[in-house]
């Protein structure tokens, strides 16, 4: 199979979709590989990089997508990309429909074969194609809101972890999944008073026993929410549906009771975000105000430390990678049910149960698509 990967063009994305290691165990595969120039200079890894593991460097983008069957990338595909991709061609990489209808439609016109790293299963009910990203954006959402909360972004001016005879910041964290659990630790590890809030039980005794009282847990309530919310210096949402549109936990009201200058960092805005008042930034600019309250919202967090995110990234997608290009589509999703989880469009038709349900498309099952 030819395999391409072209450069991100999103804003301020640079990751890049293949690795100079996932290129060279492809081509081992028997495989051939096609990078656009410059597509893993944003990660450190320079063209000549690719060209020494056997890979082969064209000039343009579009070079890619015309002679690509597999086309390997880390966002969803811009417009123009979108344009570009065609019926019988292998999209895999992140998409997160639920809350992008133009997106959803462009690629239902294509025809392609998209399949989303985050909607790919594993046996254990878990998402290990979105994990390594979840981990980077936890990791780095007690960072990014520290900023946040410098009075000279517009924040309250608080330190995360105070200093003698002055209290640290308070922050709580919506969901105690991947996201949540990273996020709280570090911001435990920076100082800072941190409540996790989880409607599971099992996963909030988990957090209480591994973490042993580095971090507090509470059932995560409409009231425990608002409590919480009111007092805090930092929320972090971390709440993820697979595939879904993230539900909206904190409403306009509820914001207008927080602390003048607190700080929101919405990781889950790649799914449209778990608060009312929350809309995808840029790392250009990624911070705006509603009724006094310091929002976060940049859409491609683990962009900022590229080079750590593409080497998780790749660890991560290339077993599967190497499926689809060994096998094909079609073998290697009824070898694998959990790959087949990662199928959201083919032929023109959705696949995807969640996100059909979030945009009013009708969907025909992945089994069903596998078979035509």
């Amino acid at each position: 199979m030819l395999i391409g990967c072209p450069k991100e063009i999103k804003n301020q994305e640079y990751r890049v979709g293949l690795t100079p290691a996932a290129a060279q165990e492809a081509i081992g595969h028997g495989h051939e590989v096609i990078i656009e120039t410059g597509a893993g200079a944003g990660a450190g890894f320079a063209d000549s990089d690719y060209t020494a593991v056997g890979a082969a460097i064209v000039d343009t983008a579009e070079e890619v997508f015309a002679r690509a069957e597999m086309v390997v990338k880390v966002k969803e595909p811009q417009a123009v990309e979108r344009k570009q991709l065609r019926e019988g061609q292998i999209l895999f990489t992140y998409l997160h429909l639920a809350p992008d209808p133009e997106q959803t439609r462009d690629l239902l016109d294509s025809g392609v074969t998209a399949i989303a790293y985050e909607t790919v299963t594993d046996r254990n009910g878990g998402l290990p194609l979105l994990a390594p990203m979840s981990e980077v954006a936890g990791r780095l959402a007690p960072q990014v809101g520290a900023w946040t909360l410098q009075k000279a972004n517009g924040g309250r001016g608080v330190l995360m972890g105070g200093v003698p005879g002055v209290s640290p910041a308070k922050v709580a964290v919506i969901g105690g999944g991947v996201v949540g659990t990273h996020a709280a630790r570090v911001a435990a590890g920076m100082g800072a008073r941190v409540t996790v809030l989880d409607m599971s039980l099992p996963r909030l005794r988990y957090l209480d026993d591994v973490f042993a009282g580095t971090f507090e847990t509470r059932y995560a309530s409409r009231g425990n929410t608002e409590e919480l919310v009111a007092e805090a210096d930092m929320v972090i949402g971390a709440v993820l549906i697979p595939g879904a549109a993230a539900p909206k936990l904190v409403s306009r009201a509820q914001l207008s009771g927080m602390k003048p200058g607190a700080a929101i960092v919405d990781v889950a805005i790649d799914q449209g975000g778990c608060f009312e008042t929350s809309r995808a930034t840029t790392h250009d600019d990624p911070i705006y105000e509603v009724d006094g309250v310091m929002h976060y919202c940049v859409a491609n967090m683990p962009g900022a430390v590229a080079r750590t995110s593409t080497l998780a990234l790749g660890n991560a997608t290339m077993p599967f990678m190497l499926a689809l290009a060994d096998k094909g589509w079609r073998a290697a999703c009824e070898a694998d049910p959990h790959l087949l989880e990662g199928l959201n469009t083919h032929a023109g038709k959705l696949t995807y149960y969640a996100v059909g349900k979030a945009l009013g498309i009708d969907v025909v099952s992945p089994q069903i698509a596998l078979k035509s």
